[in-house]
């Protein structure tokens, strides 16, 4: 499966950076009981390889596994070998975008301008993590599409419960959230109950926006 096929399935990304390893399982069922299946893991987090390997093992294949800052060879490679399904990087690195490409890895490489998102089109990635997002004006995503056609985007940073039904609205296939994929109360008090429900109406927004920018299509088709 490459990456644009999941994000056409799971529109949300959980980000778990920083999430205590004791905390790990918990944190992903109140994720997953509000209707988001796919996780990046950090990789510059001290617990990151071990927290892949635990939900991978904990959910199976009822979640997607990813990894996250994977901008070193040794990263992607120790990723990999704990269970992650995709990597994601920050920027266009032509090594891991070689990498991955040469031995049919999943990538979300991030790209912020037309030079990199033709570096990433030009190794076979047309599926592209766009950060910092919430600081783009929001036809840029439009603007990108013009000139490299059949690309697609997913918005992180800087996404949040207020703004993410817009992101979708403009066309964005995907958005990830970190820290506001749920209330840092919640979090700190691990009252997981309060997670699941501030997931599911980020879900909903989620989706609602999705559906209003298919509708658009379909009307000037």
């Amino acid at each position: 499966m490459d990456t644009r096929q999941i994000f056409e399935q799971n529109p949300i990304l959980a980000i778990m950076r920083n999430v205590p390893l004791e905390d790990t399982l918990d944190y992903a069922e109140a994720v997953v009981n509000g209707g988001v299946k796919c996780f990046e893991v950090a990789l510059n987090g001290s617990d990151a390889c071990r927290q892949i390997t635990l939900l991978r093992r904990a959910f199976g294949g009822d979640i997607t596994v990813g990894a996250g800052t994977a901008i070193t060879v040794e990263r992607a490679r120790n990723a990999m070998e704990a269970g992650a399904e995709f990597l994601l990087t920050p920027s266009a690195q032509p090594e891991i975008l070689a990498y991955c490409r040469e031995r049919g890895i999943a990538l979300l490489p991030g790209a912020v301008t037309p030079p990199e998102v033709a570096l990433c089109v030009t190794h076979g990635f047309h599926t592209m993590k766009l950060f910092p997002a919430g600081d783009m004006q929001a036809n840029y995503i439009k603007s990108l599409k013009g000139p490299f056609d059949g690309t697609d985007y997913v918005a992180i940073g800087g996404v949040d419960s207020q703004n993410i039904g817009s992101f979708f609205r403009t066309g964005f296939l995907g958005a990830g959230l970190g820290s506001n994929i749920m209330p840092a109360e919640a979090v700190r008090a691990r009252d997981w109950k309060m997670g699941t429900a501030w997931v599911k109406k980020l879900v909903a927004a989620a989706l609602d926006g999705r559906a209003v920018f298919e509708q658009i299509r379909r009307d000037k088709e």
